[in-house]
């Protein structure tokens, strides 16, 4: 008989390649909102991440190491799967812009095909995040130079700043 999914977990998964702030406001507003949290670090091996699996976790367990409801696990595989295995019944999922609506609601129609049992619940972004994308966030990583440089801290937690500029061999920024 297989194991009953709880209402009181969910389960916030993405690339997190890197993690910005934007993911963070809505891993803490989910952390709010239910008893348990998992974040799932997708590993997807037709993609070609910035930071390994390893890097990306170990980058969102120190920011995230205060929301003590809040665990972070990497997988392979369907998004319902792990969820699944992780004994959730809730998809957490953030968007920014009617693009996102559009493509989120493609996902949670397959979602709902594979596996009735999980609902998506959408947060909508804080407005100061909005424009935050992992996409945006390497560009000015791999552009910006001195203050610009420093200016990562409106996008990224503290602790992915100097990892970020490392992979572009950005070795100073001003603080």
């Amino acid at each position: 008989m297989p194991t009953p999914l709880s209402s009181h977990h969910a389960v916030y998964v993405g690339s997190f390649d890197p993690l910005t702030l934007g993911h963070v406001d809505i891993i803490r507003r989910g952390s709010i909102i239910f008893d348990r949290l998992t974040v799932g670090i997708g590993i997807n091996p037709d993609k070609n991440p910035l930071f390994t699996p390893e890097e990306r976790l170990s980058l969102t367990r120190s920011v995230l190491a205060s929301l003590k409801n809040v665990e972070v696990r990497c997988f392979e595989g369907l998004t319902v799967e792990f969820i699944r295995q992780c004994g959730a019944r809730v998809l957490l999922r953030g968007v920014r812009t009617l693009s996102d609506i559009e493509t989120e609601f493609t996902m949670t129609l397959a979602n709902r095909a594979l596996d009735p049992e999980i609902d998506t619940l959408f947060l909508m972004a804080s407005e100061r995040y909005t424009h935050v994308s992992s996409t945006l966030i390497k560009q000015i990583a791999q552009l910006a130079v001195g203050s610009a440089a420093g200016k990562l801290n409106e996008f990224v937690p503290a602790e992915v700043i100097e990892p970020l500029l490392l992979k572009y061999n950005r070795h100073q920024y001003s603080k």
